[in-house]
């Protein structure tokens, strides 16, 4: 059985155990959750495999297909465009995004910028945004939504047009969204969680803006006793949108470039998927098929 875990938070949920103990090998998508796995249960296998993104889709246009776009979409093609690409879900912070760029157009006029959301407004899992918007005066093209289900090239179209493509949920796994977009050379602003913290940096340098949580929170259900979460302050996010709207469109372009090569080297499409070939060629080498695999770890699970 392999186990493909995609987040985990600290200080980590120690029920978590359980899952990791029942399975012959644990792939995890972030760094975080890697060494959480290995922390939790040293003696189960596991693997470091982040995701990846296609490059013959999501990729640099040219300055002139940029603006073209734009024009079509009837965005000017100086005004400052803040993409967001993600469910309309509470950890999401859909509803904040919105009231925080409000607060960040009252400092640098509502005609220069503009947020542009790829999501279901009126999803039932977050809140309804068309009530946000109307509740706090958006109502003169300030915030722009993307309904429609899209593909890959079409969505390229919506990050190359972006001069930064935005992030603050609570949680995160791994956040494909922002890789994507640093794969189209647009720079990205992100909360230091999960996945995310190992996109907008190498360790030498930026392609972006992280910003370090705030506080972190718990939250959970019956079911999933508790998760903790990472909140993310106001005036830092406001600030990081600042400080990426005073660059020129030469310099926001140029961080997304080195964002773009550093995609390149370390979310390779094609090692994504040997890596994966590779991991699974072992399992069942070494387990062998489920008809005749023997010492079966069953998933039942009668305490946490």
């Amino acid at each position: 059985m392999v186990y493909y875990h995609v987040w985990d938070n600290y200080p980590y949920p120690k029920y978590n155990k359980v899952w990791y103990d029942s399975t012959d090998v644990v792939v995890a998508i972030s760094k975080v959750t890697h060494d959480i796995v290995k922390t939790v249960s040293p003696s189960v296998e596991s693997h470091y495999l982040p995701h990846a993104v296609e490059p013959n889709h999501f990729k640099p246009l040219e300055i002139e297909k940029i603006e073209e776009l734009r024009q079509k979409s009837g965005i000017d093609k100086d005004k400052f465009l803040v993409f967001w690409n993600n469910r309309n879900a509470r950890r999401k912070q859909s509803g904040t995004l919105i009231f925080w760029f409000k607060e960040f157009l009252d400092k640098v006029g509502h005609d220069n910028a503009q947020l542009l959301m790829h999501t279901d407004p009126a999803d039932p899992n977050g809140p309804n945004l068309h009530a946000v918007i109307q509740e706090l005066g958006l109502q003169n093209g300030e915030v722009m939504f993307s309904t429609n289900k899209v593909d890959f090239d079409q969505l390229a179209a919506m990050y190359n047009m972006a001069d930064v493509t935005v992030n603050i949920s609570d949680a995160e796994g791994f956040g494909l969204a922002t890789l994507e977009s640093l794969s189209c050379g647009t720079p990205i602003i992100v909360n230091m969680t999960g996945g995310l913290q190992e996109q907008v940096t190498n360790g030498e340098e930026w392609f972006g803006v992280g910003l370090q949580p705030a506080s972190k929170c718990v939250i959970g259900s019956q079911d999933i006793p508790y998760i903790y979460e990472d909140r993310l302050n106001k005036e830092d996010f406001i600030s990081a949108l600042e400080k990426i709207y005073n660059l020129s469109k030469d310099e926001r372009r140029e961080i997304g470039m080195r964002g773009k090569s550093h995609v390149d080297q370390n979310y390779n499409f094609k090692k994504f998927t040997l890596s994966w070939q590779e991991i699974l060629k072992n399992v069942h080498k070494k387990y062998g098929s489920w008809d005749t695999r023997k010492g079966y770890k069953s998933w039942e699970i009668t305490e946490v």
